[in-house]
């Protein structure tokens, strides 16, 4: 039986590329985290109109500079809390 020695050379795979998501900020009343909306069109199966489904998820915002109503874009990220999987990428518009 041969016996292979590691010599450290082989790399981890690669890890997939993360969801990235727009939407807007409903809530910011907590401290580093940010409600935001995310909208999404559906086409319905049978009778093909297009209908507007949206979802609200919590983002982590480190310097709490997120307002309400502003244009965020997200990333999934590892579990920060108990409902906390994304994470503020950018600021793409601010609210007015």
């Amino acid at each position: 039986m041969t016996e292979q020695i590691n010599s450290g050379a082989e790399q981890a795979p690669e890890r997939g590329e993360r969801k990235t998501r727009r939407g807007y900020v409903v809530s910011d009343k907590m401290d580093k985290t940010v409600v935001v909306q995310l909208q999404d069109n559906v086409k319905h199966a049978l009778y093909g109109k297009v209908m507007r489904r949206s979802s609200k998820v919590k983002a982590h915002d480190e310097e709490n500079t997120a307002g309400v109503g502003d244009l965020v874009l997200i990333s999934e990220t590892r579990p920060l809390s108990a409902s906390k999987r994304w994470r503020i990428v950018e600021i793409l518009e601010k609210a007015k």
